[in-house]
């Protein structure tokens, strides 16, 4: 049976535990007063980066509106802001979506696109999986007649070890539909999205 520490909002001692002996490993005395409620902070602090473990992002896309005018065209939300962290290193991955549909005959709530994918980037990731994991999601959840996808990002665990190269964005798309078989509709998808 796993232990809790009260005082630090029932995290498993192992976990506490776990930490101070990354801080001794490192080079630091995990008791010396800077460092002394770090385990706890880092342990609160890892339950809100991987808060998507304990979500299904689709949910965000239960709620559709038929009634939109006629309105049969591109929908699209650029630059969404995102924070994940690499399954391999878990460094951080810092980006911005761009997501886009075609609708079929039902549309969703913009923020529900931003929550579909902070909710797989709030997961051990990599950026490919993301990339795919936030498309199919509303592909199979809205049925529209196409899906773009298209994720920037920066990967500490290129920036600041390993190669040591600041300044890199990795790019990553999936088209589906629409925006798959048709060049015309790839080529507007991508102009709207400034790419």
């Amino acid at each position: 049976m796993t232990a809790f520490n009260d005082r630090d909002n029932g995290i498993p001692d192992d976990v506490l535990g776990a930490v101070r002996r990354l801080i001794e490993w490192a080079g630091d005395d995990p008791g010396r007063e800077g460092l002394a409620d770090t385990p706890g902070r880092v342990a609160r602090a890892y339950r809100e980066y991987f808060r998507g473990y304990a979500e299904d992002p689709a949910r965000h896309l239960s709620r559709t509106f038929e009634e939109v005018g006629g309105y049969d065209e591109i929908v699209l939300l650029r630059d969404i802001a995102f924070q994940s962290h690499c399954e391999h290193h878990m460094a951080p991955i810092i980006g911005k979506a761009h997501i886009a549909y075609l609708p079929g005959d039902r549309v969703v709530g913009i923020s529900k696109l931003a929550r579909v994918l902070k909710g797989f980037a709030s997961r051990l990731q990599v950026q490919e999986r993301l990339t795919a994991e936030v498309a199919d999601c509303i592909w199979e959840h809205l049925q529209p007649r196409g899906v773009a996808v298209v994720i920037e990002a920066a990967h500490a665990c290129m920036s600041a070890r390993g190669v040591n190269t600041p300044g890199v964005t990795m790019t990553t798309s999936r088209m589906m539909g629409v925006f798959r078989d048709d060049e015309r509709s790839r080529k507007e998808v991508l102009s709207l999205m400034g790419l």
